[in-house]
């Protein structure tokens, strides 16, 4: 697989309960409500307080992906039957074999719920064992205690800490700490961190 192909791929990644699907322009108001939920911005880069301010960030993600930088997505939770959130492959290398699964959002009553570590199973194993990429990194807020939990829960590996890595939207500095997957580790985290999805 190269990027011509990938990019004119239709991924789509399902299981009994997630269903990734590309992101699309109808899908702003799919997304809309769910991101009005400020929380959910506290920690990221992106500081979205109206709808304009998500109109600037989902516009982005689809521009994105026509310059070949990320492959955004939309997040279906089946169980519930409603829109969860976004999530996308970025920064993709294929020259080097590496990607980031980040940008990932979604509604807050699934927080904790193991809706995440479903979506996050479903695009590690594309990465690994359809595009076979050799690294997945993952970055967050260094505030961002509760995502450095949820990263460590999925079996990622702790890289460090990359200072005055950005600079937020509302003009604030952020350090940043970086996780990773790589190939070699794959059937252990799979089998350790993901058995019985």
């Amino acid at each position: 697989m190269n990027d011509e192909d990938f990019f004119n791929l239709t991924i789509i990644l399902e299981n009994n309960q997630v269903k990734l699907t590309p992101l699309m322009a109808e899908h702003f108001e799919d997304l809309l409500p769910i991101a009005m939920e400020k929380s959910l911005w506290q920690f990221t880069t992106a500081k979205i307080n109206s709808a304009a301010d998500f109109k600037v960030y989902f516009d982005t993600a689809l521009l994105e992906k026509q310059q070949k930088k990320c492959y955004p997505f939309i997040i279906f939770d089946k169980i519930n039957n409603q829109y969860a959130g976004s999530t996308r492959f970025a920064n993709i290398d294929f020259k080097h074999k590496r990607t980031e699964i980040g940008w990932s959002w979604l509604r807050t009553s699934l927080h904790n719920t193991g809706f995440n570590r479903e979506c996050k199973f479903l695009m590690l194993r594309y990465v690994f064992e359809k595009m076979l990429f050799n690294r997945v990194e993952l970055k967050t807020n260094i505030l961002n205690q509760r995502s450095q939990k949820a990263m460590r829960k999925l079996g990622a590996i702790e890289e460090g800490v990359f200072r005055k890595h950005s600079i937020n939207d509302d003009g604030t500095v952020r350090d940043s700490m970086f996780f990773s997957f790589i190939n070699d580790e794959w059937s252990f985290i799979k089998e350790n961190y993901f058995s019985g999805l």
